[in-house]
């Protein structure tokens, strides 16, 4: 939309030219010095904010007034495409002391808003649009995404972030002592049991379904670390836990992939899906970095240590991401395997890279854009499954498969699944995906399409949160 045309849409929401005047002349089309752009591009996003708020809340406007929120919006998220074209790596470089010290994307985008003030939403800005449903949200945490993408995107940066999201999490040191002195831990939505050469991490959310949501994520996250850095323990085994859902009570089902209804009720941030993706599904499948060491695979190593999925039941979204990112993959013979990232309007992680090299691209466009259903005990379901064992003898073949997986010794099976890694997932591929991940998924979060998908799809609206 050009400059009058936006001055126009302003204008018929009731705007005075005064202000819409005052927003046009802090307008930026340039950039030159860092110090200089961070003084004019931020009075632009106080400018943009200003008249946000002289409109009436999200869910109070009329059609006119959508336009202009729309049309304010947009030329703040250009603006910022602009800023960080030119000056994303001084702005990672300030956060971070020129990358010498580690920061999580949530403290990266709470830190970003402070130096640059406007460049990410402020905490208090996120807390204001807290409670809301999703469908009455600004979408303001866009920017974070905005930011996020062009930090994944350059190298040195991209690479660092990646690093800081493989370090094991501090309270997963202070766990691992115990873990490593009982054997067990329990967590609350996810348990880890030493069985022989395994350490099983059992997750669970059996009021919906073992879904995924802002509750059971740092929980398993911290999982995967243990369970990783577990010395005592040659491969780890994920398995969903027990339901007392009426159909499924008694029984494990590996999981229903993300709490839709938090979803579509406001109650996951979009920084979910990326701490998510580039913390604990990363971590299974390149392992825990250490400080000093690059997670690249060829010059510098995390530890890491074989996975295998136990699927029962189920492995919708989320879940059927996580098959993708393990060494082997044992199911129930009654067990499916769906994506169903259309009827849901949001990008199914890392699905679109890493599917097709299991199943081909045609059947990989099929289960991600056409909602196709995989059964486990199928030709095309055992393109990613390995092994196909009777649901009610789920437990005998867990162990049998861990005692096959580690009677060759730990160091080969690190050093295999090593040399895959380098060949099809290396770190720059994951970085380079992540970086237009960042950007897509936070629009997609924001979309009218979400909504009309959840309602449409999932009666979002009548399910109980």
């Amino acid at each position: 939309m050009t400059n009058d045309a936006n001055a126009d849409a302003l204008h018929a929401a009731g705007l005075s030219q005064a202000d819409v005047a005052r927003w046009q002349a802090a307008a930026q089309s340039t950039t030159a010095d860092y110090a200089e752009d961070c003084h004019r591009y931020s009075a632009f996003w106080a400018r943009s904010n200003d008249l946000l708020e002289r409109l009436p809340a999200k869910p109070k406007r009329n059609a006119a007034e959508t336009a202009a929120a729309h049309a304010i919006l947009t030329a703040a998220r250009d603006h910022r495409e602009r800023f960080l074209a030119a000056h994303v790596d001084m702005v990672y470089d300030r956060l971070t002391n020129n990358r010498t010290r580690f920061l999580r994307v949530e403290q990266l985008v709470t830190d970003a808003a402070k130096l640059v003030p406007g460049l990410t939403p402020t905490q208090s800005q996120l807390a204001k649009e807290g409670d809301l449903r999703q469908h009455d949200k600004e979408g303001i945490e866009t920017d974070q995404g905005i930011f996020l993408s062009h930090v994944l995107a350059g190298e040195q940066a991209g690479t660092h972030l990646c690093h800081a999201m493989l370090l094991p999490r501090p309270e997963s040191i202070g766990l691992l002592a115990k873990l490593a002195t009982d054997g067990s831990l329990d967590l609350g939505a996810t348990s880890l049991q030493r069985q022989g050469k395994a350490i099983v991490v059992t997750a669970g959310n059996p009021r919906f379904l073992n879904a995924e949501d802002e509750q059971t994520l740092d929980v398993m996250e911290v999982s995967v670390d243990l369970a990783t850095l577990d010395s005592h323990s040659d491969i780890a085994v994920l398995r969903g836990g027990k339901l007392d859902h009426p159909k499924y009570r008694g029984r494990h089902v590996f999981g229903s992939g993300i709490n839709l209804t938090h979803l579509y009720r406001g109650k996951i941030s979009y920084l979910w899906f990326l701490r998510r993706d580039l913390g604990f599904v990363h971590k299974m499948l390149r392992g825990v970095a250490r400080p000093e060491s690059v997670p690249d695979d060829t010059h510098g190593h995390g530890i890491e240590k074989p996975w295998i999925a136990a699927v029962d039941g189920f492995a919708i979204g989320g879940h059927c991401q996580t098959l993708l990112t393990v060494d082997y993959v044992l199911a129930a013979d009654d067990a499916f395997l769906t994506l169903p990232a259309r009827k849901e309007g949001i990008i199914p992680g890392f699905s679109n890279l890493r599917l097709p090299r299991f199943t081909g691209d045609r059947l990989a466009r099929q289960l991600i854009q056409y909602e196709r259903k995989l059964v486990c005990d199928s030709p095309e379901g055992r393109l990613i499954c390995d092994e196909i064992a009777s649901a009610s003898r789920m437990d005998e073949a867990i162990t049998r498969v861990v005692d096959g997986l580690t009677n060759a010794g730990a160091v080969s099976a690190v050093g295999n699944r090593r040399a895959f890694r380098i060949a099809q997932e290396p770190l720059d591929l994951f970085r380079r995906y992540a970086a237009a991940y960042a950007r897509d998924q936070a629009y997609c979060v924001f979309s009218p399409a979400l909504i009309a998908n959840l309602e449409r799809n999932w009666d979002a609206q009548n399910r109980k949160a």
